[in-house]
């Protein structure tokens, strides 16, 4: 990874990564809220998120889980269907430039009524082979 070669301070490759990883998690949270989400099509979703973000450059790992139950149905009878919220979403992801390693993370905080992304373990490591 390179920076803007105007750049008066280049960034490290770690908070390169860094940046890189809120991105990623970014995308996930507006590309995907408000997508219709059953208890029986949450996996799928899920695993086509991981999918799609698995094409990204750097992605080593990346992990969806949602959770339909944590959010409550829209409208009656055949129209009533549950959307993804921030409260059904939890991502864990891993990305290196394979020097380096940072593992981020997308979770509901309900004391923050907040969807807060945050990172993990920062450090050397190496890609995983996919």
């Amino acid at each position: 990874m390179r920076s803007a070669p105007d750049s008066a301070a280049s960034p490290t490759p770690i908070e390169q990564l860094c940046f890189e990883a809120g991105i990623k998690l970014g995308g996930i949270f507006h590309q995907y809220l408000g997508i219709p989400v059953a208890l029986r099509t949450a996996p799928a979703l899920a695993r086509a998120i991981e999918a799609a973000v698995g094409l990204q450059p750097f992605v080593d790992r990346v992990r969806v889980r949602i959770d339909v139950r944590r959010g409550g149905p829209v409208g009656r009878g055949r129209f009533a269907y549950r959307y993804l919220t921030p409260e059904m979403l939890r991502v864990d992801l891993t990305i290196s430039d394979g020097r380096h390693r940072v593992v981020a993370a997308l979770q509901y905080r309900p004391d923050l009524r907040y969807p807060l992304m945050s990172l993990g373990r920062l450090g050397r490591g190496r890609r995983r082979s996919r």
